[in-house]
């Protein structure tokens, strides 16, 4: 199929994807949210970026992020040393990591650490836990002794931390692993996997987004202990009041330059460490290469219209629309409404169609994109609606992540293990921009509109949309797993009835 029709084929999913969110948004600017029309103008600009970005950048990943990771992947299985494959998985970790523009948010959101810091401090984490991960796949280590260990500790440091700065410390494990580190990190996770031919090989093709997506919780968890910060708080960004369409487009003009800037800072450590590896091994060919850099050029266009019209369109709606309903006459209707924005608002998250198709290929279709995607949309809707309530209420936060994890880690021994790497995966993947430019402002306006703590009532939102998927998809594997004994059972039945029959007819 040409690149043209492809490309066709992917925005006409990007529509499907982001046009919900976008209706839900219009009936509440005309009913209980009203907008200005500058912000309504701004949202709609944002919105047609969203899907042209999306079409863009999901088939350059198809074409560039996925045969990379893999080929990669592959390449570090076969070394004869050990040494040199964690060496490379730790600098990948660093350099993507320090590559990802979120992280240059959190760092503003915690004055009280130096952002170089904070920045080195998160980068380590990743990159250690990225060996980690390469590790456990070596050694053939279930990934449950692997999250229950980790996230024993995580929770144990949570006693010697300060209160304010857990919620950062959680959120940033949803923040580092965003649209162009996810879908390397997760085809490099394949790619090491696919040399072995044990049966268990295909569960160990996911997994890695979600080890590498505990580092930094624990890292900056670590560095809030050691500073004491007291003064750790979100400043909130300034919005202008725009009055004409002129005024619009100039915003999103003085917003392109930034996004084209941070993309290509970004997707430049993973290009450069790509030329390195094809210079040593000499693993693809012309024709390949030549498709590879297509592809790259895909992901960056898209990358930068999908973030410029996020940021710039999203961010703004989302703030106004959670002050307008918690500063109403029933702010409780935030919780209906926050659960019908999560449902449908992961489907525009861009890494969530690469998770949800890479999930379907490994498992050769037995496990499909919509059953995945349902289940996130299920999750994510149960994990806003946690996060208004606890706007509401001011419950701490600690109250759903304790219970939360430690169901989900239980269930991680009862479950087939290639549904514990997608569910954990799924929490770093949904965790993505579209939570971090639309759904955070939303419950940072609606804190504001009630007069609470940002910090701590609103900032943990992407650490409950992280969690939430670690139910339903775990669940989801049990409901197959019954399945599948069930089926097996009737299988068995059929074969003994079929026995009986012969030896009566005998």
């Amino acid at each position: 199929m040409r690149h043209n029709e492809l490309l066709r084929e992917k925005v006409y999913e990007s529509v499907t994807s982001v046009l919900p969110i976008t209706i839900i948004v219009l009936c509440l600017s005309i009913t209980i949210a009203p907008l200005s029309p500058g912000i309504l103008t701004l949202f709609l600009f944002g919105a047609a970026l969203l899907i042209i970005g999306m079409g863009f950048f999901t088939l350059g990943v198809d074409m560039s992020m996925i045969p990379m990771g893999e080929g990669v992947g592959v390449q570090l299985s076969k070394a004869r040393k050990i040494v040199i494959p964690l060496i490379v998985c730790l600098v990948l970790g660093i350099l993507i990591t320090l590559a990802e523009p979120d992280l240059q948010v959190l760092a503003q959101q915690v004055p009280a650490i130096p952002n170089l810091t904070l920045i080195l401090t998160v980068a380590l984490g990743v990159g250690c836990f990225l060996v980690i991960a390469q590790l456990r796949i070596l050694l053939k280590i279930p990934i449950s002794y692997i999250l229950v260990f980790f996230y024993g500790i995580i929770f144990i440091l949570t006693c010697f931390a300060p209160a304010d700065f857990i919620p950062v410390s959680f959120d940033s494990g949803g923040v580092t692993t965003g649209p162009i580190t996810v879908p390397f990190i997760m085809a490099l996770g394949i790619g090491m996997a696919s040399v072995r031919s044990d049966k268990n090989s295909s569960g160990d093709s996911f997994g890695l987004t979600a080890i590498c997506s505990i580092g930094p919780v624990l890292s900056v968890l670590i560095l809030g202990i050691c500073y004491h910060p007291e003064d750790a708080a979100y400043t909130p960004v300034s919005i202008a009041e725009l009055a004409t369409t002129r005024a619009v487009a100039v915003e999103f003009a003085r917003a392109f330059p930034v996004y084209i800037k941070e993309v290509a800072v970004a997707l430049i450590p993973i290009a450069g460490l790509f030329l390195i590896f094809q210079c040593i091994f000499r693993r693809f060919h012309k024709r390949q290469l030549i498709k590879i850099v297509s592809g790259l050029i895909y992901s960056y266009i898209g990358l930068v219209l999908f973030l410029t019209g996020a940021n710039v369109g999203f961010m703004p709606a989302g703030q106004y629309i959670g002050s307008a309903v918690a500063g109403g006459a029933t702010p409780w209707v935030l919780i209906p409404i926050g659960m019908v924005i999560g449902y449908f608002i992961v489907k525009a998250e861009p890494a969530v169609q690469v998770l949800t198709r890479q999930v379907e290929d490994v498992t050769s279709g037995s496990i499909t994109q919509k059953s995945i995607g349902f289940s996130l949309s299920i999750g994510i809707a149960f994990s806003v609606g946690i996060a208004m309530l606890r706007i509401l209420t001011g419950l701490n936060i600690m109250w759903f992540l304790i219970p939360g994890y430690l169901i989900s880690l239980v269930m991680t021994f009862f479950v087939p293990q290639i549904f514990t790497g997608i569910a954990f995966d799924s929490g770093g993947v949904a965790s993505g921009p579209m939570t971090t430019t639309f759904l955070l402002p939303l419950a940072m306006g609606a804190c504001e509109a009630l007069g609470g703590n940002v910090l701590t009532d609103a900032f943990g939102i992407v650490a409950m949309v992280a969690m939430t998927p670690l139910f339903t998809i775990q669940i989801m594997g049990l409901a197959d797993g019954v399945q599948r004994k069930m089926r097996k059972r009737r299988l068995i039945i059929q074969l003994q009835g079929a026995e009986d029959g012969m030896m009566y007819f005998d």
